[in-house]
């Protein structure tokens, strides 16, 4: 039976990396595979799925009106779909979870979800909160924070480094934008 997995983690804790290296372990054995991305990311690899450690790959992308369920029945017409990978999961809708829920439960395809958590205020994104709720696995991925221990937790800074507590739940941003810490190390910086 397919399942509905959510692999989540603070940022910089190799999620994307993951997710390409699950691809090119199915494509090793000609097996196919289809990518998604957050269509909100719009960085400069706007349209693929980049690692920080230099692997990238294209995807399809999703936004908040996406039907994720008739995307991907429509391109397993086949039924030779082996896979859909899904990164940034955070920005998926309560829908879009419950469609990619229906693609493993009833046309059988395993779905495997990578995002973050938590925002920057450490509340749950809507995506998130749902695949928590119902992923038939769910694994944590670890990153470390300054003082070595695991980064749950994804603090905004400003150019300066400072902390930034307040504003909207989604600012794309990588490492000049947010830093993994802890919890101890994330309470200390937002109160300094």
């Amino acid at each position: 039976m397919a399942k509905l997995y959510f692999y989540y983690a603070s940022m910089n804790a190799g999620k994307s990396s993951n997710l390409l290296q699950a691809a090119f372990n199915y494509g090793e054995r000609g097996m196919k595979v289809m990518l998604w991305t957050a269509a909100i990311d719009n960085r400069a690899s706007f349209g693929a799925i980049t690692s920080r450690i230099g692997l990238h790959a294209d995807a399809y992308r999703f936004g908040e009106g996406t039907d994720l369920f008739a995307a991907v029945s429509a391109d397993n017409e086949a039924g030779k779909l082996a896979c859909v990978l899904i990164d940034e999961a955070q920005f998926l809708t309560e829908d879009q979870v419950w469609q990619l829920a229906r693609l493993a439960d009833e046309i059988g395809i395993p779905v495997i979800c990578y995002g973050l958590r938590t925002d920057f205020q450490g509340n749950l994104f809507p995506g998130s909160a749902k695949l928590l709720g119902l992923a038939d696995s769910l694994v944590e991925l670890k990153a470390v924070c300054e003082c070595g221990r695991k980064a749950t937790m994804n603090l905004r800074i400003d150019e300066g480094r400072n902390a930034i507590s307040a504003g909207a739940q989604t600012e794309i941003g990588g490492n000049e934008s947010y830093v993994a810490l802890c919890r101890k190390h994330f309470r200390e910086r937002l109160n300094g």
